[in-house]
């Protein structure tokens, strides 16, 4: 890339997170498109939020990543791009970070969304809300949509599922010798019916795990859906819980799970993993590792930095 006159604005889109306890009933309305939980969701919504210790690490780890590709941008090209947060459900919301860049006069913008897999129902969502924000401000705008298959996302994936093998001692060597281990590779479940509209989600969270098993040498895995809505309509599954249930019947003694749909720390690691999936692995005697999060992942944040960098020739 050819670094013009112009800088161009960066917003980094994150599902957003309630700053407190307080806010958990608004930020979970607006995740309901205005509908108010009732008071046993709000409670049991609450309740997980009190588990991992009142409050997720969402906007921390969110505010690092967006740091870290800022770093990873100055590095090649010094004050031609600039980066802002904008959230899907919490404040700073997209349509405000846009207007903030449109403030510092930047009329060029590229999008990313921190999760690696595209849907319509999803990223789409994300990128939709930006594209009309810009258009209105007459910004021109571009959006990296999906790098679920990146190198470097598989190299660090695999790193970290080579991680969790190590954290289950011999009960994982004795497993994996005998066949008996399996990676499960999990994303945010989608209603069903997006399958049926020709939506890539479901193939590119298929392709990743793919990838990941070869490059981690395991030759059994399976694709599994966690934090699946409350609503009528069916969702993506089997759900990661009741994967884990039929395990034994299955000759499995050991499961790795690799949130491969998710980049932070927060509440659908924090809770939905390492609290609601680890203790059902406990009940029915399944060793269970989860790999760590990316985060801050400096070379991830120069990954996407790179794709930033790749999606501005286009502006």
């Amino acid at each position: 890339m050819t670094p013009g006159s112009g800088r161009v604005g960066v917003i980094v889109m994150a599902y957003g997170t309630p700053a407190s306890l307080e806010q958990v009933e608004t930020f979970y309305t607006d995740v309901r498109r205005g509908r108010p939980p009732s008071s046993a969701q709000l409670a049991d919504l609450v309740g997980r939020y009190e588990a991992i210790g009142g409050i997720s690490p969402l906007s921390r780890r969110t505010t690092e990543q967006v740091a870290g590709i800022q770093e990873q941008l100055e590095l090649s090209f010094p004050g031609r791009f600039v980066c802002t947060i904008g959230n899907k459900h919490s404040e700073p919301r997209i349509e405000s970070a846009v207007e903030s860049l449109a403030g510092q006069d930047v009329r060029q913008l590229v999008g990313l969304v921190l999760a690696p897999h595209y849907s319509r129902g999803s990223v789409g969502e994300y990128v939709e809300r930006a594209a009309k924000r810009a258009g209105e401000l007459e910004m021109s705008a571009t959006f990296v949509e999906h790098w679920h298959d990146h190198p470097v996302l598989i190299e660090l994936l695999a790193e970290r599922v080579a991680h969790a093998l190590e954290s289950l001692g011999p009960a994982g060597e004795a497993a994996r010798a005998d066949d008996e281990l399996l990676l499960m590779v999990t994303a945010h479940s989608l209603p069903v019916r997006i399958v049926a509209d020709g939506d890539p989600y479901m193939d590119q969270l298929r392709r990743t795990g793919e990838l990941v098993a070869s490059a981690s040498g395991l030759k059994r895995w399976e694709i599994g859906w966690q934090s699946a809505g409350r609503t009528p309509e069916p969702w993506l599954g089997p759900d990661i819980l009741d994967r884990l249930r039929a395990l034994p019947d299955e000759r499995v003694r050991a499961v790795v799970v690799c949130a491969a749909g998710f980049t932070s720390d927060h509440l659908e690691i924090l809770y939905d993993l390492d609290i609601a999936a680890r203790r059902v692995a406990a009940e029915v005697g399944v060793a269970f590792a989860r790999t760590a999060s990316l985060n801050a992942d400096t070379r991830m944040c120069a990954a996407l930095a790179d794709l930033v960098v790749s999606c501005a020739e286009e502006l």
